[in-house]
């Protein structure tokens, strides 16, 4: 973990109710980490339903396959979590690591391994000793509560410098429901569904197949609408529970997509996850500046989005960002590169509230004692008007500074 909270982070974790049917308890396994938990067992009742939305590197983990696997069944009793080692290209070892994890969680919960959902974050290429699991997932067993959550959200840190965590209401039918969710990462991030991992539980009684149209609806705009570096993970996992429990209140079971008793679930799960997302970027290793960038005007919103993230990808930009250097000359090299339908003479940039370029050249209002001011704000605000159509999209990101090459340069040693 780095030493220094980041400055854009929250100024206080949340305080996150117990959500009914979901606890969990932490351990120190020494997988890689000394004096620290690395290791988040949550047990769920029979019955909880689930679903995920995994990496889509070529180059998965051996944990988002199994979890592939496990969640076809839709019904699951518990998740284990570790952090210092992302048990991913280990070849067979770590598909067998997979399997040992499982079932010694699942004696623990007494279930069975396909109940099981696995996930693991840290250095890859290195194999997982799963025997270290064997003596702690019995006593989280023992341990297990429902709450405190900064807890959980602890144990699966890497380099993160601070715990991530979000909490939401929502009414079902006059019923009210409990969403939390925890979350890591802070490099390797350019989720495609860096070691980006979520975990987010509801009481509410939701089948798993309306759970998955959910998360993937939400994500779009959310997990897959963030970068740090431009790296996907091996491991990215996000995964959704319902244990149901609030059906015992009178809370109806919702099992299509399109009921509109989910209208309210729906909107506060969105804000929920896009919270997390943003404390994500928030966290961006050596981050200093939280950097929004909106495309609008373009052809369609497909090709806004590639040109965002053409913006909050480039080195150059964010560099720039760092530099509190309102170069705007990057930007439209990046808007150039994205390949997508561009007139260099319609184009506007905006920095804030201050346009900075139009009509192919700069904005004669522009000054740069103002707009350099605006690049010493820690929220940095990026508008890019393509003038040729209505599609549009907003990329997250966050500046690229020295400190990121030091914890990256390091990461091994």
């Amino acid at each position: 973990m780095a030493s220094t909270v980041s400055p854009l982070a929250p100024s206080a974790f949340p305080t996150l109710p117990a959500v009914e049917g979901v606890t969990f308890a932490t351990a120190e396994a020494g997988i890689r980490y000394k004096g620290r938990t690395d290791v988040l067992l949550v047990a769920m009742p029979a019955g909880t339903q689930a679903a995920g939305v995994f990496t889509r590197s070529k180059c998965p983990s051996a944990p988002v396959d199994w979890c592939r696997n496990a969640l076809k069944g839709g019904s699951i009793r518990g998740l284990i979590v570790n952090s210092g080692n992302a048990n991913a290209f280990t070849g067979k070892i770590g598909a067998e690591s997979t399997r040992h994890t499982a079932g010694q969680a699942a004696k623990a919960l007494g279930c069975k391994p396909d109940e099981i959902l696995l996930a693991s974050t840290g250095v890859i290429g290195e194999p997982l000793d799963a025997r270290k699991f064997d003596p702690v997932l019995p006593d989280c067993v023992r341990r297990a509560a429902g709450e405190p959550w900064i807890d959980a959200a602890k144990a699966i840190m890497t380099t993160d410098t601070y715990p991530k965590g979000a909490t939401a209401t929502a009414t079902i039918d006059g019923v009210s429901v409990t969403i939390n969710g925890i979350a890591k990462g802070a490099g390797m991030i350019a989720p495609d569904m860096a070691t980006m991992l979520s975990f987010v539980f509801t009481d509410a009684a939701i089948d798993a197949p309306v759970l998955q149209a959910l998360l993937s609806r939400s994500v779009k705009t959310s997990f897959n609408a963030i970068t740090v570096d431009s790296d996907t993970s091996t491991s990215d996992t996000l995964i959704l529970c319902a244990t149901g429990m609030a059906a015992k209140r009178g809370a109806p079971r919702i099992t299509s997509p399109s009921d509109r008793r989910l209208t309210g679930f729906r909107k506060a799960l969105d804000r929920l996850i896009l919270d997390l997302a943003h404390q994500v970027v928030r966290d961006g290793e050596g981050a200093r500046h939280f950097v929004s960038i909106n495309v609008k005007g373009a052809t369609n919103s497909a090709s806004a989005k590639k040109i965002a993230k053409s913006i909050a990808d480039s080195p150059l930009v964010k560099t720039a960002i760092a530099g509190e250097d309102a170069n705007w000359g990057r930007i439209v090299a990046a808007i150039g590169k994205a390949g997508e339908p561009a007139d260099r003479d319609r184009i506007a940039i905006f920095f804030g509230e201050y346009r900075v370029a139009a009509n192919g050249m700069r904005d004669p209002s522009y000054s740069e004692e103002t707009v350099s001011a605006y690049m010493k704000g820690q929220n940095i605000a990026i508008t890019v008007d393509i003038g040729l159509g209505k599609g549009q999209f907003t990329v997250w990101t966050c500046d690229l500074t020295k400190e990121y090459v030091e914890i990256n340069g390091d990461y091994r040693s």
